[in-house]
């Protein structure tokens, strides 16, 4: 457990010297935090921004690289797709609840054309105008644009017509992860445009606590920087921008303990001191039960057999976002899964191209029958078969009217058949924290904003609540990064 005395606000009276100073602190330079910085240094703003590693990029420069955006893009159009910003909103309405947060939705996604020409054109994050419409978590190659929330999959394509919104910077001999991924190639820009504009870096940085004068406006903050603790003021404000609380044991386990032992698509670094150091202030939190979880298996395979539980059962339309499936193996069948997949789709899944090669598990079981490979399994008799049975069924005439997977992707699962034992094949990242407004000011418990301190990214409740689309972190937090900075810079 972290000491009180370590994270409660410090008292400006107390510092008798500031070692750094600058109108805009932000802590973090991940992709809230770069893009808080930029804004704030385009409004004329000294910006200095405290990052606890040795260079800039976070999980964000990790990343695949998926920004969400829609209502209409360029990219969108150049692939020659329609979209609306009303389905946009209709969309991540359904699919980031229950209880996300209509106002900043609505603001997201009005501004979302915008944000993605700022992107583009003013920051210079490339983005190829082609589309990837093959099943996965992400393109292998470097196209730009893809389906990456199911809006093309049950139930969400009866709720507002669909549109591939995942969009991905680009990049030659493009690699899942490191520098040789989408994430990278948005940090990059972000990161070059930062020191044009002349934002000052200070690495190995890592933050303590917030440092309020005598009226509760926080003006700083205290650092340990190679052991030695230091003071850094900030004239107009300061943006909290430090990631997720995914790596801090005790937090997980008292917030979100479906996920407990389990962080997957985040970095040692996020460790949840920002929502710490705030709360110490009294701000309020949202949504800290709630994750992003991932699903252990390629697309590719899932998509082309069905999935089900440890009863046997079929339980989600496999031709879904990724996410949706590890959300529900482990948030609703308790971690239980296993595909059932017959000789030939397994054979044609094995060959097509994917991201996750390394996601593609041999069978565990293969059996000339499903009678066989339910005993093989130890499931209950006649529950697989029953299961199978009824797919089949209707996958004669292409149909699916149980779940409603795509006719492209229903056929008739033959012999001989297989399972892929996927029990505990889940892995996430927290995606609750500070209650931030349409500003990106910290709200306090009593629902007014904490003067002088706001916050973006993963470190907050964003647009994601119950659910989650691909994107979704590095389109709310380079958004609401923005909005952070404009904020900070302009009191």
């Amino acid at each position: 457990m972290v000491d009180p005395a370590l994270i409660c606000p410090v008292r400006a009276d107390s510092i008798t010297r500031w070692d750094y100073e600058a109108d805009v602190v932000v802590a973090g330079f991940g992709v809230a935090g770069a893009c808080a910085a930029v804004e704030a240094a385009t409004r004329g703003a000294q910006v200095l921004v405290l990052e606890r590693t040795g260079g800039w990029g976070g999980a964000a420069a990790m990343a695949g690289g998926f920004i969400y955006l829609g209502g209409g893009t360029p990219l969108q159009t150049a692939c020659g797709f329609t979209d609306t910003v009303a389905d946009m909103k209709a969309f991540m309405k359904a699919a980031l609840g229950p209880g996300a947060d209509e106002a900043k939705i609505d603001l997201y996604c009005e501004g979302s054309v915008d944000h993605y020409r700022w992107l583009a054109e003013e920051i210079g994050v490339p983005f190829k105008a082609e589309f990837w419409g093959e099943p996965g978590w992400e393109p292998p190659t470097d196209a730009g644009l893809m389906y990456s929330g199911g809006e093309n999959s049950a139930p969400y394509n009866t709720i507002a017509a669909p549109a591939p919104r995942g969009h991905v910077p680009q990049m030659s001999d493009k690699q899942a992860g490191g520098e040789r991924g989408g994430g990278y190639m948005l940090m990059k820009p972000l990161a070059d445009k930062a020191a044009a504009l002349g934002v000052e870096s200070v690495y190995d940085m890592r933050v303590q606590a917030l440092i309020v004068d005598a009226d509760g406006r926080v003006v700083g903050l205290t650092a340990k920087r190679y052991g030695r603790m230091v003071a850094v003021r900030a004239r107009r404000g300061v943006v909290l921008a430090t990631g997720s609380f995914a790596y801090n044991d005790a937090m997980v386990e008292a917030f979100a303990p479906r996920i407990a032992g389990r962080p997957a698509a985040s970095i040692e670094e996020h460790d949840g001191r920002a929502i710490q150091i705030a709360q110490a202030l009294g701000a309020d939190l949202a949504h800290m039960d709630a994750t992003e979880v991932a699903f252990y298996c390629d697309p590719q395979l899932f998509v082309r057999g069905i999935l089900v539980n440890g009863r046997g059962q079929r339980y989600i339309p496999e031709d879904t976002y990724p996410g949706h499936v590890g959300q529900a193996t482990l948030l609703r069948n308790d971690n239980q899964a296993f595909l059932i997949i017959d000789e030939a789709a397994y054979e044609e899944g094995t060959s097509r191209p994917t991201a996750t090669p390394q996601l593609r598990f041999p069978p565990t079981w293969v059996c000339e029958t499903v009678a066989e490979l339910e005993t093989e399994m130890g499931l209950p008799a006649g529950t697989l078969q029953a299961t199978v049975e009824v797919y089949n069924a209707h996958a004669m005439r292409g149909e699916d009217p149980v779940l409603g997977k795509k006719s492209e992707w229903v056929k008739p699962i033959g012999s001989p058949v297989a399972a892929i034992d996927l029990r505990g094949m889940t892995g996430g990242f927290t995606l609750g924290g500070l209650r931030t407004d349409l500003d990106s000011r910290v709200l306090h418990v009593g629902g007014a904003p904490i003067p002088g301190l706001y916050a973006a990214g993963r470190c907050t409740a964003g647009v994601s609540a119950g659910g989650y689309v691909s994107g979704a972190s590095l389109g709310d937090g380079s958004f609401f990064g923005r909005r952070a900075g404009r904020s900070a810079a302009c009191r």
